[in-house]
């Protein structure tokens, strides 16, 4: 393949969550002679030199589609377009690129099927997912590729001994995050400490957040990406209570770093094969006895746990994997 045009919302390092892109276009760019990033917003990143980042930013909705479509178009001819997480870019693209005969791609993970997402299954030439569960329709178009973690971001940390588990959330303060129940679960659980940091976005987090308050457990707010390697050192265990149909990116990073993860979404059931490290969702007393559980557990048990988990994301949800995986949808 020589070129390829990845569309996406933003190319920041700094960023809590986009900052995950990076290294996905990376691992394009060793599998392509050329990669056109396609991108609202873009700070200053390393990239290889054969990525180029063209933006499409503007102070209107209708400004940004006419800029969209300009930058697109100026990307053409390529060998492939994919879309990264917005349905909408599929919609925006697909007048353009379809009579082209150009594959359109969507990489898409999570529970929510919107009407865009609807319009824009039927206008893919292909849909790449986590899991065929972690895309919310049914489709033919579907194919399960894994998750996309740079392994290398993250090392194993030997964690030095200590009275209790420190236990780690990390996500925004959704309902769908489940964050009551890890609460109330580990106030149930005696010695567990937990450390939960998280951003509030919208009026409807905002209130959440305030909610969660009232538990009387200290709630934090989001942390830079360049933290989470420091923030998994020095836990025990991250709790995970994503709505079902979205494998939180979050849970393969932590397993990434060896650290065992409790979590109640069953698209982790192939990461999971063999520990009970599953907790029913909506019940802090099936969470606070995995907790207790967890607890009993000697060092070297929950040092095996983690290292398993880090070799099952190498071997299936690396950001190398993910790329072959996004590059044989365009060419099927």
């Amino acid at each position: 393949m020589k070129r390829l045009v990845f569309l996406t919302q933003a190319i920041d390092p700094s960023h809590p969550a986009l900052a995950a892109t990076i290294p996905m276009v990376r691992a394009l760019a060793a599998r392509v002679d050329e990669v056109v990033v396609v991108a609202q917003t873009a700070a200053d990143a390393a990239l290889p030199r054969n990525v180029d980042v063209q933006t499409f930013g503007a102070d209107s909705r209708a400004g940004r589609a006419i800029s969209f479509e300009r930058r697109l178009v100026r990307s053409l001819p390529a060998d492939a377009v994919v879309a990264h997480m917005i349905p909408a870019y599929v919609l925006l693209a697909a007048p353009v690129v379809r009579p082209r005969r150009i594959p359109l791609v969507l990489w898409y993970t999570h529970w929510k099927a919107s009407r865009q997402l609807r319009v824009a299954e039927r206008l893919a030439t292909a849909i790449v997912s986590v899991d065929r569960r972690s895309f919310p329709l049914a489709s033919a178009k579907v194919r399960a590729i894994g998750h996309g973690i740079d392994v290398s971001e993250f090392e194993c940390s030997a964690r030095a001994a200590h009275d209790g588990v420190r236990a780690l959330v990390l996500g925004r303060y959704s309902p769908a995050k489940g964050l009551e129940t890890i609460l109330r679960a580990v106030h149930d659980v005696d010695g567990v400490e937990v450390e939960l940091h998280g951003a509030a976005l919208n009026e409807l987090e905002r209130r959440h957040r305030a909610e969660l308050a009232q538990l009387g457990l200290p709630l934090g707010d989001a942390v830079a990406r360049s933290e989470l390697p420091a923030l998994f050192a020095r836990s025990d265990v991250l709790v995970n209570n994503m709505e079902a149909g979205a494998p939180d990116k979050v849970v393969y990073e932590a397993a990434a770093a060896c650290l065992p993860v409790l979590a109640s979404n069953p698209v982790f059931d192939d990461l999971f094969a063999g520990y009970p490290l599953f907790f029913e969702r909506t019940s802090p007393d099936s969470l606070a006895e995995s907790l207790r559980w967890f607890a009993g557990l000697r060092s070297d048990e929950r040092e095996a746990i983690g290292r398993t988990l880090r070799e099952r994301v190498a071997r299936s949800h690396s950001v190398e994997t993910w790329a072959d995986g996004v590059l044989a949808a365009a060419a099927a």
